[in-house]
């Protein structure tokens, strides 16, 4: 059996940066930035000849902490697109004297039917967080769907349900909570490692520490020419929370500084999924 391959998806701030460090920090395992190439690669077809210019090419690169040339010599073994993934991954992977690998992109939970065809090893790892505490921690932000509460609610039900439908066509998908792997992150990634045939490390609960050194690695920012943030500092502070212990103070934020009409615009739309998955509402 193959060793299974974890992915990090869901809607953005939802705490899929969280768990990449979490997971990162396992003396086996490493996860790069986002990387967003796998999308192109397969919606082009690409050959194993056509995966340096792709990979190298993408927005992301500058970001993934691996030389253009090692990389070249690394697939020129592959006979398939795949393999030539996974000589990335491997690559990535060996640079941080680690022997196992995975990817953090949240935007892959609308790929994973795709990404399981290429990779069948894949595991992927749906993040959940209450949906209005993702739209409060969005507000302000230059990527996502705005700050108005209303499409925000329909940007999440729809992101949630979607995901939630596409993993009925993968083999290996789990969920989980931010809030559990907020409140209690040892059982969390003690369960999260044992559906990876990973060793639950205790570093893992450790991961801020070296938090701002992984992060380091982003160089380039990336995103919407026309609001992304050209300033790299500004760009990374959106991970800023993630280089401290976990903080439960940032579940159900919604009580407290959401309006009564804001909540119930939300939940209007927003409310049948909510529920669906557990969580309290206001107007319930």
């Amino acid at each position: 059996m193959a060793t299974p391959f974890p992915f990090i998806v869901g809607v953005g701030r939802s705490g899929t940066t969280l768990l990449r460090l979490m997971l990162d920090a396992h003396p086996d395992l490493a996860i790069p930035n986002e990387t967003l190439f796998l999308q192109d690669l397969i919606r082009k077809s690409a050959s194993k000849d056509e995966f340096l210019d792709i990979v190298t090419g993408f927005e992301t690169w500058p970001n993934l902490a691996v030389d253009a040339g090692e990389l070249r010599a690394a697939i020129a073994p592959a006979v398939s697109l795949a393999d030539a993934v996974r000589a990335f991954y491997r690559l990535y992977a060996r640079r941080h004297g680690k022997t196992r690998w995975g990817d953090k992109t949240p935007y892959y939970r609308v790929f994973m039917a795709d990404i399981q065809r290429l990779l069948p090893e894949a595991h992927f790892i749906h993040v959940i967080r209450d949906g209005r505490d993702s739209a409060l921690s969005y507000q302000g932000l230059w990527f996502g769907p705005g700050d108005d509460f209303e499409v925000q609610a329909r940007f999440w039900a729809k992101a949630v349900a979607d995901a939630r439908a596409m993993s009925r066509m993968v083999e290996h998908y789990s969920e989980v909570r931010y809030e559990t792997l907020v409140g209690d992150p040892e059982a969390t990634l003690r369960e999260i490692c044992a559906g990876l045939a990973l060793d639950f490390d205790p570093a893992m609960l450790a991961y801020h520490r070296g938090a701002e050194e992984r992060l380091a690695e982003f160089r380039q920012p990336f995103g919407p020419k026309d609001r992304t943030p050209h300033d790299l500092k500004t760009f990374v502070a959106i991970h800023d929370r993630a280089k401290a212990p976990p903080d439960a103070s940032r579940i159900g934020r919604w009580r407290s500084e959401m309006s009564r009409d804001d909540l119930r615009r939300y939940e209007a739309i927003a409310g049948p999924t909510l529920r669906a998955l557990g969580y309290e509402t206001y107007s319930q």
